[in-house]
């Protein structure tokens, strides 16, 4: 299956070149460009992509403000959106994954990180680099309660085993290492995951692993 792509930047030279590794790697489409965020969330609307690939800082409508009005319709739950940055702070990780990002990578990223970070979102995976994870963690843990996105409450519809992969997730596992470790096919451990978002009410495994941290399944190393 074709993984159908949009680039949203505001710098020509960066969008063209992300749009090219793209438009020439197997197994992958570019199906539209933006240069702002509103114009990007207009062709998200228009071409239904199954991976954004968004900056940050934007005229207009910027990255985070474009991806929370992605997430937030329900005609297009099932894209999922890459920031694409040079700024991975604390309050741009946090922004754009509370807004509904799968995923972050900095502009630094190798061309081969960028396909098998499409990849892995395109699949149902989070993509959070070491720094994105160490911020959404830290202030996880560090906000009150209330301010949950997901109810820390929703681990008591799951399995125990669906529990344990949850934490697995949390660890940064992704279907495959989560199938090695339970000994369990990949199709197995990828429906445990699926199980596991439905009953939660969670988006993606990135709210996945905010709920395991809030609820103290999932503890810092």
């Amino acid at each position: 299956m074709t993984i159908r792509v949009v680039v949203v930047d505001d710098q020509d030279l960066i969008r063209g070149g992300v749009a090219a590794l793209v438009a020439h790697t197997p197994g992958m489409e570019v199906v539209g460009e933006a240069s702002d965020g509103r114009s990007g969330v207009d062709a998200v609307r228009r071409t239904r992509p199954d991976v954004v690939l968004m900056d940050i800082r934007m005229p207009g409508l910027d990255g985070i403000a474009a991806t929370a009005e992605i997430a937030a319709d329900p005609e297009l739950s099932e894209v999922r959106v890459i920031i694409l940055t040079t700024f991975e702070g604390d309050a741009e990780v946090l922004g754009a994954l509370r807004a509904g990002a799968s995923g972050f990578l900095g502009k630094g990223a190798a061309p081969e990180a960028l396909i098998a970070g499409i990849r892995t979102v395109a699949g149902g995976d989070a993509l959070l680099s070491p720094a994105a994870t160490a911020a959404v963690v830290g202030h996880v843990l560090a906000e009150p309660v209330t301010r949950v996105e997901v109810e820390a409450d929703a681990l008591d519809l799951l399995t125990d085993r669906e529990r344990e992969v949850v934490a697995l997730v949390a660890h940064g596992l992704a279907n495959d290492e989560i199938a090695e470790r339970l000994f369990v096919s990949p199709l197995t451990a990828k429906t445990h995951v699926s199980r596991a978002l439905t009953k939660t009410g969670a988006r993606d495994r990135v709210q996945l692993v905010v709920l395991a941290y809030r609820s103290g399944l999932v503890t810092p190393r």
